[in-house]
């Protein structure tokens, strides 16, 4: 017996609903247990397991530890992805914070791993897949948050990853070689009707880290026979801030550094000091344009003092990038869940970034933001307050779509495909992008 599209879709909830305490369980359990990118090994096991228990096939330790299971079609005229992050940030006075790492679920990658569960058992037993003409890749990828930079570029100096972001290296390893359109979903805190925004423009960046070579001598007794490399880091520091009423406000630019050493020894001058930065902006041209100030910047606290300035580039995150035809399949799925009213169709212009915007650059991408938090996000109030939108409702929202995407001979899926022009190929993002800064 064929179904329609919305029977479906019905048939998917249902099993979703069915499944809601073991979605919600393993939400929970990730949350509770965080880890950060590159090191979710406890996080992808519990994925696999899942993909065990409902007898999938599957890829592990996919740039690191990412899981990847494929479900067919009753034939393969395109492939569908559909993501969720394993990893969180480092906020150590949230109330789930991981107490030897620092790390924190505070914001939401546990919800999508949840949704992401959801979307597996939506096609456990259910006959979906019998009637799509396509395929469902579920992935869970590592490593969204561009954090740790020092010790990701030491992976990278071993061989062991290119990119610092778990999406892109996804792309260079080939996984979405073959894929056609890729969907996902992000928790966000939600104000007023508002549960859901369709989509919402980030910025993107590159990378940094900077090291300030001196040379050491005793503090108090000899500090005319050292080289003060913190004094070069404050003046570094400094020369950045002066550049920040160059930046044009519509390229919103955002340069953000920490000091993440800043010497070994109090009674000793600084000889070691390192820092890491991003510099953020809306379009790439102004992004370069930033990034070339702020290494001049860097430099001349090193000149200031006679300091070394050591600066190694690392390419990050493109800005985001939508498709229309693909944004609108999402948003009628947003809106017969939750309601026209509860739905905002494009949010404000955001200032945090993404690794899904790289692989829009590549392939018809669609990110939603689905509400259910409290708080703002990497901080220690965010938290959970509707499972049942964040969890839940974020899974149908995805299975929904890739059902429109892929029934009815995948016809909408293949007009999305055909008529999407990529800003890049994957060759071009390897060697423009990928070795931006190299």
């Amino acid at each position: 017996m064929k179904h329609s599209k919305e029977e479906l879709k019905k048939i998917a909830c249902a099993a979703i609903d069915q499944n809601r305490d073991a979605i919600i369980a393993l939400g929970d359990s990730i949350l509770v247990e965080p880890e950060l990118g590159y090191k979710e090994f406890k996080t992808a096991d519990k994925v696999k397991k899942l993909f065990e228990q409902l007898g999938y096939p599957y890829r592990s330790e996919v740039a690191i530890t990412g899981v990847v299971a494929e479900r067919k079609g009753k034939e393969s005229k395109m492939k569908v992805a559909i993501m969720g992050e394993l990893d969180a940030v480092i906020v150590r006075d949230h109330p789930y914070v991981c107490e030897e790492t620092g790390a924190a679920h505070a914001c939401g990658h546990n919800c999508m791993i949840a949704s992401l569960a959801g979307v597996a058992y939506a096609l456990k037993g259910t006959g979906i897949m019998e009637e799509l003409s396509g395929d469902i890749v579920l992935m869970a990828v590592p490593a969204e948050e561009y954090v740790e930079i020092g010790y990701r570029n030491s992976l990278r100096e071993a061989g062991k990853i290119h990119f610092l972001g778990g999406k892109q290296e996804f792309i260079r390893l080939g996984e979405f070689d073959g894929i056609d359109a890729m969907i996902m979903q992000h928790t966000t805190s939600t104000t007023g009707k508002v549960k859901a925004l369709t989509r919402n423009f980030s910025n993107g960046f590159t990378g940094k880290l900077v090291r300030y070579i001196g040379k050491e001598a005793h503090s108090g007794g000899a500090p005319h026979m050292g080289i003060n490399a913190l004094n070069a880091a404050q003046i570094g520091l400094m020369a950045v801030h002066a550049q920040r009423e160059t930046f044009k406000d519509e390229d919103h630019i955002r340069v953000h550094p920490i000091i993440t050493k800043g010497g070994d020894l109090v009674n000793v001058v600084p000889a070691d000091v390192r820092i890491e930065t991003y510099v953020r902006g809306s379009n790439v041209p102004a992004i370069l344009d930033a990034s070339f100030k702020v290494n001049r910047a860097f430099k001349a606290g090193g000149d200031a003092v006679g300091a070394q300035t050591v600066i190694t580039e690392l390419p990050g995150y493109l800005p985001s990038c939508f498709d229309e035809k693909l944004t609108d399949v999402m948003h009628a799925n947003l809106v017969a869940l939750l309601g026209e009213d509860a739905v905002l169709r494009e949010g404000p212009s955001g200032g945090g970034s993404t690794d899904a915007s790289d692989v829009a650059h590549l392939i018809p991408t669609q990110h939603i933001y689905m509400g259910g938090s409290v708080g703002g996000a990497h901080s220690k109030e965010f938290m959970i307050a509707d499972k049942e939108l964040a969890y839940i409702n974020a899974a149908k929202a995805l299975i929904c779509t890739a059902i429109d995407m892929l029934a009815d001979g995948a016809e909408l899926g293949l007009d999305i495909k055909n008529n999407f022009n990529a800003p890049m190929t994957k060759e071009e993002y390897l060697t423009k992008w990928g070795h931006l800064n190299s």
